[in-house]
């Protein structure tokens, strides 16, 4: 990835925010690598050199700044300046891809080959696959030894590590400190209890809308939204457990999970960070959808609108295909009765939270016979039974490696599933920015006349052009 070096340094020059997380400054003379906003003294120019991640930067010998701590930094954009296929390589890393595969298999996933794979992630990160994956799980475990009261062993699985002595050989190379002595170098103020965890969200963050959306859209006794909360049931490791996310004050999110397991937990909270859309650019996104003249003033009454993805999409998918040509409120109820009678009930239930949504095999084992009765039409159940079984059998793959173009077609290749669905899922479900649910009904009364050769203009952002034009609308959004 180009990084033009006068840019970058007038930035760092003036500690300017807008770059946090965007690219990372290294100093040859100290071996150190920091971020824009850092308060240390500028170094010179002829001494520095810029890149364009976190892991890139490690990569060629430099350790993270004990005073900006680039692992607190927001997350760099997933597609800005990747390629297609590097930008669903990071997705499929995020979920935890290389923490118990290897490169020949997340390729394999990708159909390229690895040396290929590799080759993109030099030209576009400047790291490897694996360096990707490292920095993200050592990152993860710097902050759950300063932030929580975990056992050093528990933190090291957390973050995706098999091994306890590679754990404490990476943490000591990277941060010039054991584990211990990082735990007790941890800040006075820290969150004890659980797993908990701060995440950095580029501003402006419009997180009160994030999560009024939601809330509109939380199933019954699987999820809901308590003021500044978003609290819901999991199934981590194939065991029940909470997660809450919360706004923190500006620019951060709160996230706290109670679990039977907390081994790989590093993949939840990279699912948090893509459900609460954490590293989107809303400055870009707004100066590119800016431009148009219908979005123009939708763009400045919501500075820092973001793209809701779901926790599960497969629980999304369900809910879109139970909602089809009914209200908002009607299709919530109809997948809330539907979890209640499918979904694995908790042992101790926490407040509304009653249930896990139920999983595609045991939709897919009920049949037609057992979606009687919860309010869904013939022609919805017979829809959400073909759906559950193609998940169950593997026949359809809920990660999208391939793409969303590819996931679309597959998805609407199934009989009652069509192009509105499919677009929404994939903007929704696996969080899409350019997924655009074209011919929908709200979108029609936003922008009358609109057709989707217009909406090619809003490219690569049209998911956040109609979530801006559903906001229009207020009451009348999907």
């Amino acid at each position: 990835m180009e990084l033009d070096h006068a840019t970058c340094y007038r930035a760092v020059q003036g500690r300017d925010s807008r770059f946090d997380g965007r690219f990372f400054t290294a100093v040859r003379t100290t071996g150190i690598y920091c971020r824009p906003v850092c308060p240390a003294v500028t170094p010179r120019a002829k001494n520095v050199v810029f890149y364009a991640c976190a892991a890139a930067a490690e990569q060629a010998g430099f350790r993270p700044c004990k005073r900006c701590r680039p692992d607190t930094a927001p997350g760099t954009p997933a597609w800005s300046g990747t390629s297609a296929t590097v930008t669903r390589a990071l997705r499929l890393i995020d979920a935890g891809a290389l923490d118990d595969g290897s490169v020949d298999d997340l390729a394999d996933r990708l159909g390229v080959g690895a040396r290929h794979l590799s080759r993109l992630f030099t030209r576009h990160l400047g790291a490897s696959p694996v360096r990707i994956a490292q920095t993200r799980r050592t990152h993860f475990a710097r902050q759950l030894l300063e932030h929580t009261n975990l056992p050093v062993s528990q933190v090291a699985r957390a973050a995706g590590f098999g091994s306890l002595r590679r754990f404490n050989t990476l943490i000591k190379e990277l941060f010039g400190a054991t584990p211990s002595a990082l735990r007790r170098g941890a800040k006075p103020g820290a969150v004890h209890g659980g797993l908990a965890f701060r995440l950095a969200v580029r501003t402006p963050y419009d997180g009160p809308h994030l999560l009024a959306y939601l809330a509109g859209r939380a199933i019954p006794g699987v999820e809901e939204v308590d003021g500044a909360t978003y609290r819901r049931t999991v199934r981590w490791r194939g065991e029940p457990g909470l997660l809450s996310v919360s706004l923190d004050g500006p620019g951060r999110l709160l996230v706290r999970a109670e679990l039977a397991h907390t081994d790989g937990a590093v993949a939840l909270v990279e699912r948090v960070r893509r459900m609460f859309d954490a590293t989107a650019d809303p400055r870009a996104i707004a100066a590119h959808l800016g431009r148009d003249p219908l979005l123009k003033p939708l763009v400045e009454r919501h500075p820092g609108l973001r793209l809701p993805s779901a926790w599960d999409p497969f629980e999304l998918a369900v809910r879109t295909i139970a909602g089809q040509q009914i209200s908002v409120a009607a299709a919530s109820t109809v997948t809330g009765r539907l979890a209640a009678r499918w979904g694995t009930p908790l042992s101790a239930p926490a407040g509304s939270l009653t249930h896990l949504f139920p999983e595609p095999c045991v939709l897919a084992a009920t049949g037609l016979d057992g979606l009687d009765g919860l309010g869904l039409s013939h022609t919805r159940a017979a829809t959400v039974a073909r759906f559950a079984a193609a998940v169950a059998a593997g026949e359809l793959d809920l990660s999208a490696p391939l793409g969303p173009d590819d996931f679309i077609d597959r998805l609407t290749a199934l009989r009652g599933i069509g192009p509105w669905t499919a677009n929404y899922v994939a903007m929704r479900g696996l969080g899409e920015p350019d997924a655009f649910p074209d011919g929908d009904l709200g979108l029609r009364k936003a922008a009358p006349g609109l057709t989707a050769a217009d909406s090619a203009r809003w490219r690569p952002w049209r998911a956040y052009a109609a979530l801006h034009l559903w906001a229009s609308l207020e009451k009348d959004t999907p």
